[in-house]
């Protein structure tokens, strides 16, 4: 079986809890750089299930704490 990296992190919170799914972003949050790819993948389905208000606000929010 040849899983690439968007299928292996969706793989992995696949049937998971909310809480579980709260936890694996948590822990990966301030992590070991490795785990950024799995976020961008958790944040691409995200942004790509949100609507516009939504993704409006997470651009705000990104920009707010750039600085």
């Amino acid at each position: 079986m040849n899983l690439n990296l968007r299928q292996a992190i969706v793989q992995r919170v696949t049937d998971k809890t909310d809480e579980e799914i709260f936890e694996i972003i948590a822990d990966s949050v301030d992590g070991e750089e490795r785990v950024l790819p799995g976020l961008g993948v958790l944040f691409e389905i995200i942004w790509k299930n949100s609507g516009s208000d939504v993704q409006n606000q997470l651009v705000t929010t990104l920009r707010e704490h750039l600085a």
